[in-house]
């Protein structure tokens, strides 16, 4: 009987569950009819990558709807419903479904927010919200087709998600664009939006939803011009759609469980980042410099790195009221209601600013065949606020003059330009002044002087404090800190993690239990003004296959670098240590070799200057959590005033790294990296040291055996490291062993470049079979029976078999 009656009360549950539809069918990652979600109450996606409820900014006390990373330990918010109307009290507001739309009812019950759907539709019962797990929050009718009526994707905020579209529809007009936060603790609209530009495949930034202040430049079929970082990569499949409904931008993942993401931050920077286990890494960002953005400086200012505010008004305006982003003309324009004539007669001139700068989006004349045609055609139009003139022709910009920048030494990245900017007549600008000429630097150099003098007392009052942590951020985020603190941290220096031609690197914990590795650099002789400077121009280059330096110590006697903590330790100690060492499958190897070519493919092409690394070897490619490589190092050629010799005597009694002109003396370029990461492909295929002994207990070059095999035509899955058992695919390996080939020529101009080698290993650009490289040919006997020499000259082709044909063979630049 007892039985019989929980039979009857189970039947009845289950009868009202499918009767009313209500919080007994409620699924943890939806929101049905009839149910609401407030206070702490929140939905959680079926795989647990994502949260929904409500949530507040860090130094905020109002409260939003939102959708985060489940998994990341800090909350990352990549969707927020009501980021114009905030709510104060949570537990008595509530999201819910009310007829065919999904709404936010605040405190007092008032609705604040909604999907905004036509109320015509389905009935009330049958929709229902639900958090997926890419991201997506969806409204969809409860039927078998499950159709999707709205969904978050479609109205992004600041974050764009894999799978997501960022479009321009052909049929409506709508664009889908990503809005900045106002700031990091107010997710309302901010200065900066990015969205596409119609019936062009490029986007744009705008800055106070109008001025555009940088472009990605047209869609090539693999990357946008201006973002030559996003070409094929294992990590990111990036593409863009245009078809007569739509075009758009999207991207996805080639490995679903890695978690990323693409923003627009609230300086008008766009940072595609992927989540390393303990911070967000950027895979690449844009623009580069936040100087370059709006934001940083407004209409009518400059922005100087030498000035400690920065941003200046330009000599003749200043800052608006209550508008800190915007600088206004002290005197205006002679130029009244369309007359570019005022009305006492005169006209407006122009002042010269040299030494900086262009701004983007000027107009081009190309019609003008002079500075003086150039003048007057700007002077012609009320709106024409400036122009250059240069061998570029004669530029003009219009109405508000933005992100005007001053070129100072060590940015040799952009070469000074000279452009004209309108005044009036009366101006206080011209007084004095008889060529109607003024320099910029003096009047923003000359305020940062009195700042100057002012830190300079400041810091001299703080470096008496004994017992302080940390000391001033230079560089963004990077940090100088105390000799005593890095000795605390690193206990004295007691775990050592390795060394090399530049100091050894020691462990060490910082006081928010953050892990690091401290290198403390050796016999360097800089000066600390010049050591802060090339260590500030290290510190500001960042790219995923790049070790990030967190800080540095400045003190006059001793100089450390402060990078961050790498899991896995050097790729060394993984091909070449038999004890405590993970073999790396193949396939980790290609991402390896994939990555170090990136990282050093930045370094030598998209940094402000040139960085020739100067020590490529397994000791200096760094793995973390994931394996993914590290280029580790680089810069400190430099900032050691690129003197080799220590470098030169840890390579003594070995083949090494080193490219034949660094031995003979001849000036040092970026192939003398390329070589380096040649011999490097060598080992990461093998296993061991290229001149380790082989089975048959001779002393065989690797690069030898392999260069031999690959042009023989033999069984290159024989050359793989003996653990790994031939598991490879072997057109991988015959890629990477052809690539190392043409790596280790002896001519500089014969080996690609690491901007070739990337596109050779994404699979984009084709290789094919190298000469032998000629300090190769002494090591490798002729065969006698076919009468061939290992000659790569065409003139030695005459009466010689060579092994390669003149034209099948590449040369690169």
């Amino acid at each position: 009987m007892i039985f019989e009656n929980i039979g009857n009360m189970l039947l009845f549950l289950i009868f009202v569950c499918f009767y009313t539809n209500t919080i007994f069918s409620l699924a943890n990652d939806t929101i049905s009819a009839n149910q609401t979600l407030s206070g702490n109450q929140t939905i959680v996606s079926s795989g647990g990558n994502f949260e929904l409820g409500f949530f507040t900014p860090s130094k905020s006390s109002k409260y939003y709807i939102g959708i985060w990373y489940k998994k990341i330990p800090e909350k990352t918010v990549i969707w927020v419903a009501n980021r114009e109307t905030p709510i104060s009290d949570s537990p008595n507001a509530q999201i819910k479904i009310s007829g065919r739309n999904l709404v936010l009812l605040n405190e007092s019950k008032v609705e604040i927010w909604s999907t905004a759907l036509n109320s015509t539709g389905p009935q009330i019962n049958t929709v229902f919200a639900a958090l997926l797990d890419d991201g997506n929050l969806v409204l969809r009718e409860n039927s078998v087709s499950a159709e999707t009526l709205w969904e978050s994707f479609d109205y992004p905020t600041h974050t764009f998600m894999p799978g997501a579209k960022l479009s321009f529809n052909k049929r409506t007009g709508r664009l889908q664009t990503l809005t900045s936060w106002k700031s990091s603790d107010d997710p309302a609209r901010g200065l900066f939006s990015l969205e596409p530009v119609p019936y062009d495949s490029q986007f744009v930034i705008r800055w106070n939803k109008n001025e555009p202040s940088w472009s990605s430049g047209a869609w090539n079929g693999h990357t946008f011009s201006a973002v030559p970082e996003m070409r094929l990569n294992y990590i990111y499949n990036f593409s863009y759609v245009d078809n007569e409904n739509e075009s758009y931008f999207t991207y996805s993942l080639y490995n679903p469980s890695i978690m990323s993401r693409m923003i627009i931050d609230t300086f008008g920077q766009i940072k595609q980042s992927t989540w390393s286990g303990n911070a967000w890494s950027v895979f690449w960002l844009q623009p580069r410099n936040p100087c370059e953005s709006c934001a940083y400086c407004g209409a009518f200012a400059i922005y100087s790195r030498s000035s400690s505010a920065h941003c200046n008004c330009l000599p003749g305006f200043k800052p608006e009221a209550d508008d800190n982003k915007r600088c206004v003309r002290e005197t205006n324009l002679e130029c009244e209601n369309g007359e570019t004539v005022g009305s006492n007669g005169r006209r407006d001139k122009f002042l010269m600013y040299s030494n900086v700068k262009l701004p983007s989006y000027f107009e081009s004349l190309p019609l003008i065949e002079n500075i003086g045609e150039c003048e007057a055609e700007c002077l012609s139009s009320c709106v024409c606020s400036a122009y250059s003139y240069d061998e570029n022709g004669c530029l003009v910009w219009y109405r508000e003059l933005l992100n005007l920048v001053q070129v100072e030494q060590g940015d040799d990245d952009d070469d000074g330009k000279i452009i004209y900017i309108r005044y009036s007549a009366y101006s206080s600008v011209f007084n004095g002044s008889k060529d109607h000429t003024l320099l910029i630097v003096g009047a923003v150099l000359g305020s940062a002087a009195i700042v100057a003098l002012i830190s300079g007392a400041a810091i001299w009052r703080h470096r008496r404090r004994k017992h302080a942590r940390v000391k001033n951020a230079v560089a963004g985020s990077l940090v100088g800190f105390s000799y005593k603190n890095l000795q605390l941290a690193t206990k004295n220096f007691s775990v050592k993690l390795g060394g090399g031609g530049f100091g050894s690197v020691f462990k060490g914990t910082l006081p928010d239990s953050t892990v690091v590795a401290v290198k403390k650099l050796e016999s360097i002789s800089q000066g600390e003004k010049q050591f802060r400077t090339e260590v500030m121009t290290i510190g500001a280059i960042h790219h995923m296959n790049l070790v990030r330096l967190r800080g540095f110590c400045p003190e006059q006697n001793e100089k450390l670098l402060v990078y961050d903590y790498m899991e896995n330790g050097s790729l060394d100690t993984h091909l070449f240590s038999s004890k405590d060492s993970t073999v790396l499958d193949w396939k980790i190897r290609y991402q390896i070799a994939l990555g170090v070519a990136r990282g050093l493919a930045y370094l030598h092409d998209k940094c402000r200057e040139c960085i020739i690394h100067c020590d490529v070897k397994p000791e200096n490619i760094l793995l973390d959590a994931d394996y993914c490589p590290k280029v580790g190092d680089f810069g400190l050629a430099k900032l050691m005033g690129r003197d080799f010799s220590r470098v030169l005597t840890t390579m003594r009694g070995t083949r090494g790294y080193l490219a034949p002109e660094w031995i003979s003396g001849v000036p040092t370029t970026v192939k003398a990296d390329v070589y380096s990461y040649g011999m490097m492909l060598f080992e990461l295929v093998s296993g061991s040291r290229n001149s380790e002994y082989v089975e048959d207990k001779k002393c065989t070059y690797f690069p030898c055996l392999a260069a031999r095999v690959i042009v023989e035509e033999g069984d290159v899955l024989s050359l793989l490291d003996p653990p790994l058992m031939k598991d490879a695919d072997a057109e991988e390996v015959l890629r990477i062993c052809k690539v190392a080939c043409w790596c280790i020529q002896d001519g500089e101009n014969v080996r690609p470049s690491m901007g070739q080698i990337v596109q050779i290993l994404e699979g984009v650009m084709d290789v094919c079979l190298p000469p032998i490289p000629r300090s190769l040919q002494l090591m490798l006997a002729a065969k006698k029976e076919d009468d061939v020499v290992f000659f790569t000259d065409p003139s030695f082709c005459t009466n010689f078999r060579c092994w390669i044909p003149e034209e099948q063979q590449i040369r690169f630049g």
